[in-house]
């Protein structure tokens, strides 16, 4: 569960590079800001390839990367933000030391 919901989260974070595309750059300056507006999704396919072998501390980074978006994207102004961006990165956290946890019962 925590690995599907992870693509969906990554997949839904890369939505947002589109935007991009209505600003009338041209192709150079487009390319630069697509890389750009991506950096947070490369960002959490590292971590999710990490979770992916170490569930425990791919959680933490989940969770650390969470807080990380509550300060860099003011998430913390804006309670709907907050619902969108940074409380999936908890919930994925927690699938995943969940996870991690089940398999030692």
């Amino acid at each position: 569960m925590a690995r599907i919901v992870t693509v969906i989260y990554i997949i839904f974070i890369s939505l947002f590079a589109l935007d991009i595309f209505d600003a009338g750059y041209d192709p150079l300056e487009l390319i630069v800001g697509l890389f750009m507006h991506l950096i947070p999704s490369f960002i959490f396919i590292a971590i999710a390839i990490i979770a992916w072998k170490k569930e425990r501390l791919g959680g933490l980074l989940f969770i650390l990367a969470s807080l990380v978006t509550v300060v860099l994207f003011n998430t913390y102004k804006s309670f709907g933000s907050f619902l969108l961006v940074s409380l999936p990165l908890i919930i994925i956290g927690g699938l995943f030391l969940s996870s991690r946890m089940r398999k030692f019962h």
